[in-house]
């Protein structure tokens, strides 16, 4: 039930806002700058990714402002489905992680911004207000960043780099990373054990790594979990 944010700000009405972030706190930080922002109101708060995308099918919303990492599902992972499932969403990325990989798989994930929370009291409102205008919003040493990557990228004649793993190994990386067994994630994921151990293989041949405590430590590197 996303909202169409074409329209907001052009007729008056005040943009709405899904927050989510795993820490209460910082929800409750975040949302007193928005809402004490003329035109910006945070109407949703979502505790993880999984959250998140439930509450974009309950509640109107016109933004979603979303952290890295969240458990059961990360804002990178909300992100993709938010973007399939709510084509006219806005997507801003809120996070402590300065990270070039996660600033592409942002922008390829449908995100319009990236937002440094270390510098959110001075970015995020406008990154707010240039998203719903259409525009997109990083913060000075993410556009180096794709300059940079971009000009390499250009000279070798090749695209954007490509993810390391699919969105399904990712989801068993971080389950595998937050202790739970390839039962659980098993029935998490609606697939089988089979399965599990097949993409836990797979994992570990592409990423080169020897077991199920370098995928852990992986993980915490990546931003799927919080160490």
């Amino acid at each position: 039930m996303a909202g169409t944010a074409g329209a907001t700000g052009r007729d008056g009405r005040r943009t709405r806002i899904l927050l989510a972030d795993d820490h209460a706190l910082v929800r409750r930080g975040v949302r007193l700058i928005l809402d004490g922002e003329d035109g910006l109101e945070v109407v949703a708060e979502a505790g993880d990714g999984a959250e998140a995308v439930e509450r974009a099918r309950t509640t109107p919303v016109d933004l979603a402002v979303l952290d890295v990492a969240m458990p059961r599902m990360t804002g990178l992972q909300a992100a993709r489905e938010l973007s399939r499932a709510h084509p006219g969403l806005r997507i801003l990325i809120l996070t402590m992680y300065d990270n070039e990989q996660y600033l592409f798989e942002a922008l390829k994930a449908g995100a319009s911004g990236y937002v440094l929370k270390s510098v959110a009291d001075r970015d995020l409102v406008e990154a707010c207000r240039a998203t719903m205008r259409g525009e997109s919003f990083l913060y000075p040493g993410a556009i180096t960043t794709l300059v940079r990557t971009y000009l390499e990228q250009a000279r070798r004649g090749d695209g954007l780099p490509e993810r390391i793993l699919t969105e399904r190994e990712e989801e068993v990386l971080k389950l595998i990373a937050e202790g739970h067994s390839a039962k659980e994630i098993a029935a998490t994921l609606s697939i089988s054990a089979k399965t599990v151990e097949r993409h836990r293989a797979n994992m570990l041949q592409k990423l080169g790594l020897r077991d199920r405590l370098d995928l852990t430590r992986y993980a915490i590197r990546t931003g799927l979990v919080d160490p």
